[in-house]
């Protein structure tokens, strides 16, 4: 990587609002895209200087006191750990019965979430290209993909190697936590950290998101592994999951976290959902889920789908300011575009 790394003082400020796009730059950004959103991008992160109360009690109120994706996946956790996944008594030996209940729930929860945002908004067509970004279709009749047909391909990837690896992270996991290799809490001893945890667990998966996925763009595993997943330029739900079994691996290591960090089930759970099921929603495709010509939904950002046009950008998440204080943010005006190809450039010669 040539990126500099700013200097403490210059992480600590907040990066000044950037001008908005002229009308010639709106109408080229038109064209070029079905939609997006007001560009360029402003900073929604609530790592800000000087600290924002304001901002960060609408940040929770919005991600934690709403029926928002997160609270949906802390309801779904409970439902599996309650219902669904098997007991940590159950995993205390390693055994075909437990692991492969696992593997099927897991097969299934990534099929529906999956397949289901792809039948609704891709065969259904439910909402048209509203918050679409892309013009495109998913691809067909093209031997970039595996079996000639994108979600096909995409699907052979995120349901075989995706499930496998998600399934076997989670196995070893439980079987720590219930050998007491792993530190293990319940909301009674500690009702504080229990909720709290729930509220960093997408903030530790940012922070490493971001430095495995800028170490897969390197070029000797950008074009050995992590080309698979990049395929997917117009990206649909099936994109998420979609990677090399190397990536897979590499992706999943987020849930180590719960070998170190005192959590319950219900965090571990909810981080397996986070980072499968929750894949398939972040690649969407669109910006929103629309109810009645309201959004009722957060889904895709067009921060990342920056990221799979322009590759050389946009690492993280932009809940998290990594990308803007390593010089790696593309706001969506031409001005960040050609500095992403300047880096491209670089990177591979």
């Amino acid at each position: 990587m040539t990126d500099t790394t700013p200097s403490l003082d210059q992480m600590a400020n907040t990066a000044p609002t950037p001008a908005p796009l002229s009308g010639e730059q709106m109408e080229d950004m038109s064209r070029e895209w079905n939609y997006h959103p007001d560009l360029p991008l402003q900073n929604p992160s609530i790592f800000q200087w000087p600290p924002n109360p304001a901002f960060l009690i609408g940040w929770l109120a919005r991600n934690w006191l709403t029926l928002s994706e997160r609270v949906m996946m802390v309801i779904l956790a409970v439902a599996l750990w309650y219902f669904f996944y098997p007991s940590l008594e159950t995993a205390q030996s390693f055994a075909f019965g437990w692991i492969a209940q696992i593997y099927v729930i897991n097969f299934v929860m990534i099929f529906a979430v999956a397949g289901g945002l792809h039948w609704y908004f891709y065969i259904r067509k439910g909402q048209g290209k509203k918050l679409k970004f892309e013009r495109r279709d998913q691809g067909k009749n093209n031997k970039l993909w595996d079996f000639s047909d994108q979600v096909k391909d995409n699907m052979f990837w995120s349901l075989g190697s995706g499930v496998f690896q998600l399934t076997g992270f989670q196995v070893v996991t439980m079987w720590l936590m219930a050998n007491g290799y792993a530190p293990v809490i319940t909301f009674a001893e500690n009702p504080v950290w229990f909720l709290a945890w729930l509220v960093i667990i997408p903030m530790w998966s940012a922070f490493h998101f971001y430095w495995v996925h800028r170490l897969l763009h390197q070029p000797f595993l950008y074009k050995r592994v992590h080309s698979l997943h990049h395929r997917n330029v117009n990206i649909g739900p099936w994109s998420g999951f979609s990677m090399h079994p190397v990536e897979h691996f590499i992706y999943l290591t987020t849930l180590c976290v719960h070998w170190v960090v005192a959590s319950h089930p219900i965090h571990l759970y909810f981080h397996i959902v986070f980072q499968g099921p929750g894949a398939a929603m972040s690649h969407t495709g669109y910006e929103d889920l629309l109810i009645k010509d309201k959004r009722k939904l957060v889904l895709g950002t067009f921060y990342h789908q920056l990221h799979h046009r322009y590759y050389e950008c946009n690492y993280g998440n932009q809940e998290m300011p990594w990308d803007r204080w390593f010089g790696t943010f593309h706001d969506g005006s031409p001005e960040a575009t050609a500095e992403t190809r300047a880096r491209k450039k670089r990177m591979f010669g």
